[in-house]
C-alpha cells in the first residue's frame, strides 16, 4: 500500500496566511515562510500554497513569496492561484514549485489541463475543485467559492483525469473550516471512479477525521489548515495515531 500523505495548506491573502469557515470570515494564521519551514521540519509529506484571492482579483500569484517558501522547505511544494496560462506554470516551477494547482482557469479553459500535462507532465498538474453539495448535486465553484457553475463534481473530475490531470484536490465548501470531518461519501465516490490520487480537503477537526478520510473516504492524501496553524493537531502525533490505526504513513521524527 502506498503511504497516505499529510499536507498542510497555506491559504494566502495579501502575503499572509489566513483561514476561514466555509470560505468566509478569514482570520490571520501566521507568516507563511515560518509556517512552511515548521511543517517541513515536523514531517509533513507535502506543502500546498493557495493564493486564494488571485483569481477573484485578476492577478498573478506572489512569485517572490513562493521563492522564499521554497527555499525554506525540503518537501514537495504545490502552488495555486491566478494561474491562467503556461507561462504562469513555468514561472512558478522556476520559483521552486513542484506542482501547480489550477481551479477557476481550468473550468473556464479545460484545454489548459491538456497543455500543462503535455508540456510539463501530468505529475505537475493538480486540479483543485471547490464544490458544494446543492439540491442539484455536487456543483463546482469559481473564484474561491464565489461563483457557482454548472459543472458536476464527478463528471468534471473525470474529464480532468482524461485530459491529463495528475491529482484531484477536492475541497468540500460545506465542510470547510467547520471541523466536523471530511466529505467522505463524496471522496469515496471520487476514488471509486477515478484512477488518479484524490486529496481530501475541508473539515479536519481531530485526528479521527484524517483516519476516516483514508478509511471511509479512500483518499490518498488529507490536506488541512487551521488545525495545524493553530496548534490543535501536531503532525508527528497525527502520524503516530494513524499508524496505530493500521494506516500506512511516512514516519518522520519531530525536530522539536
Amino acid at each position: 500500500m502506498l503511504a497516505k500523505r499529510i499536507i498542510p495548506c497555506l491559504d494566502i491573502k495579501d502575503g499572509q496566511t489566513v483561514k476561514g469557515i466555509n470560505f468566509v470570515n478569514l482570520r490571520q494564521a501566521g507568516d507563511p515562510v515560518e509556517l512552511g519551514r515548521a511543517y517541513s521540519a515536523q514531517g509533513a509529506d507535502e506543502l500546498t500554497f493557495l493564493d486564494i484571492t488571485a483569481s477573484f482579483e485578476g492577478r498573478k500569484t506572489f512569485t517572490e513569496l513562493v521563492k522564499r517558501i521554497a527555499a525554506n522547505i525540503n518537501i514537495p511544494f504545490t502552488v495555486g492561484g491566478g494561474i491562467n496560462e503556461l507561462s504562469d506554470v513555468d514561472r512558478l516551477l522556476s520559483a521552486g514549485a513542484d506542482k501547480i494547482s489550477i481551479n477557476s482557469a481550468a473550468i473556464r479553459n479545460p484545454g489548459l489541463i491538456d497543455e500543462i500535462a503535455r508540456h510539463f507532465g501530468s505529475q505537475v498538474c493538480v486540479l483543485a475543485v471547490d464544490a458544494k453539495q446543492t439540491e442539484k448535486g455536487w456543483k463546482c465553484y469559481l473564484n474561491g467559492g464565489r461563483v457557482e457553475t454548472d459543472k458536476d463534481l464527478f463528471l468534471w473530475t473525470k474529464e480532468a483525469q482524461d485530459r491529463g490531470a495528475g491529482e484531484i484536490l477536492f475541497t468540500s465548501m460545506n465542510h470547510d473550516g467547520v471541523k466536523n470531518g471530511y466529505a467522505n461519501e463524496a471522496l469515496a465516490n471520487l476514488s471509486d471512479h477515478l484512477s488518479i490520487p484524490i486529496i481530501a480537503s475541508g473539515g479536519a477537526g481531530k485526528k479521527e477525521h484524517f483516519r476516516d478520510a483514508f478509511v471511509i473516504g479512500k483518499a490518498d492524501a488529507a490536506l488541512a489548515a487551521s488545525v495545524f496553524h493553530f496548534g490543535e493537531i501536531n503532525i508527528p502525533d497525527l502520524k503516530l495515531y494513524l499508524c496505530s490505526q493500521g494506516i500506512t504513513v511516512r514516519q518522520t521524527k519531530s525536530s522539536d
